[in-house]
């Protein structure tokens, strides 16, 4: 079954061209069948970009999925067309009284700030209560899932010297757990951040299982089944080119920089990268889709009752 989104939505001819089914309203109307609801809350600077990655691996799957994209209500964005918000996103206090299947709360580039100190915290520490009440399922991803993490839980974001940047291998620690049906024992999973989580904190907190870890960049993927979350550190869902582009950028800006370990062919920015995670950002996304389906009510509104 194909994702619904909008026709005019710049990620709807490019999953056509790339064979992912998509539909739009009109077809969607036809289907006597409900949709599994997921919601997009977009805090990256590039939404078109991002919107792309995320409905590539949620459109894969065998299910109709409806997908609907959200905002911070007075955060504005100075990296997006205003014409492509207002024609796409809706503020998420607009949503408070709907209830999703499933929501992801993509990263932002504020790893500097303390949590508190992001001019939009208020309202995310609503957004994330509001999921135990109306979301069957969330994922926060890099800076979204740090959030989460540290909202639930009090597990803190620890600054870096210096950027965590490039491709790097994870261990499969739980290969019973169903977020992980098809895994390897490990995989390459892309990584772009200036903070970590601690595995020791994560271990001196109960209620938290690591399914992916590296030796070398700490804890991946952490289940939270008290709160119906996962929490991933780095980026299954970028492209081939997302961390080239974001090489290139610093390399213009003058910003120090380190070639992405592990990422261009022998390492060598001159040559192409090669995308070695694509399988299992699908088999990711596509078993967290799978475990929402089979554990949502078919009654939406009964959803976190």
């Amino acid at each position: 079954m194909p994702i619904k989104i909008p026709a005019a939505l710049p990620a709807y001819d490019v999953l056509t061209r790339e064979g992912v089914s998509v539909m739009d309203e009109d077809q969607a109307a036809r289907q006597d069948i409900r949709p599994l609801r997921i919601a997009l809350l977009n805090l990256m600077p590039k939404k078109i970009q991002t919107e792309n990655q995320f409905a590539r691996l949620i459109g894969a799957t065998p299910l109709q999925i409806e997908l609907s994209l959200l905002r911070m209500t007075n955060h504005e964005t100075r990296n997006t067309a205003a014409d492509h918000m207002q024609s796409f996103y809706r503020p998420v206090s607009d949503a408070w009284n709907e209830k999703f299947d499933g929501l992801i709360i993509t990263g932002a580039p504020i790893e500097h700030l303390a949590f508190e100190e992001v001019n939009y915290w208020d309202e995310l520490v609503r957004v994330m209560d509001w999921t135990q009440t109306n979301v069957q399922s969330t994922m926060g991803v890099c800076w979204g899932g740090m959030a989460m993490i540290n909202h639930f839980h009090g597990v803190r974001k620890h600054l870096l010297d210096a950027k965590t940047f490039g491709c790097f291998r994870h261990q499969n620690l739980a290969p019973a757990s169903p977020y992980l049906n098809g895994f390897s024992d490990d995989c390459v999973i892309p990584t772009s951040r200036w903070t970590e989580i601690r595995q020791s904190e994560i271990d001196a907190t109960n209620g938290l299982r690591t399914l992916l870890g590296s030796d070398e960049v700490g804890p991946c993927l952490v289940e939270d089944p008290a709160h119906r979350a996962l929490y991933i550190f780095s980026h299954f869902e970028y492209d081939r080119e997302t961390l080239k582009q974001e090489y290139d950028r610093d390399v213009a800006a003058g910003a120090p920089i380190n070639v992405p370990l592990n990422y261009y062919t022998d390492d060598d920015p001159a040559l192409p990268p090669l995308n070695r995670w694509r399988s299992h950002a699908h088999l990711l996304y596509g078993n967290w889709i799978q475990e929402i389906y089979q554990s949502t009510p078919y009654d939406i509104s009964k959803i976190g009752t």
